[in-house]
């Protein structure tokens, strides 16, 4: 099973819907809040290149972007693989 992380917001509807798409695929994601926390928040503008929205989704350490960018995987049938790892 691939390793998921997820950086979110406090009442981020973007969030929420990214969180339900992967709590349906009944895997485990390590989730990092960023709301109050400046130096995680740090880390993700970093690792994502620059992008400061939220969410931003991490499998098995690779940028996949996020919300919809999760959303069109799965629309393509891409993202089964990804979590299987």
């Amino acid at each position: 099973m691939a390793r998921i992380e997820i950086y979110t917001k406090a009442f981020c509807p973007y969030c929420s819907r990214a969180l339900a798409l992967l709590g349906s695929k009944n895997v485990e994601v390590e989730e990092t809040d960023i709301t109050l926390d400046r130096n995680a928040r740090a880390t993700m503008i970093e690792r994502a290149g620059g992008r400061t929205t939220v969410p931003q989704i991490f499998i098995d350490g690779r940028h996949v972007g996020g919300s919809d960018d999760l959303a069109a995987l799965e629309r393509e049938g891409r993202l089964d693989p990804l979590l299987a790892g």
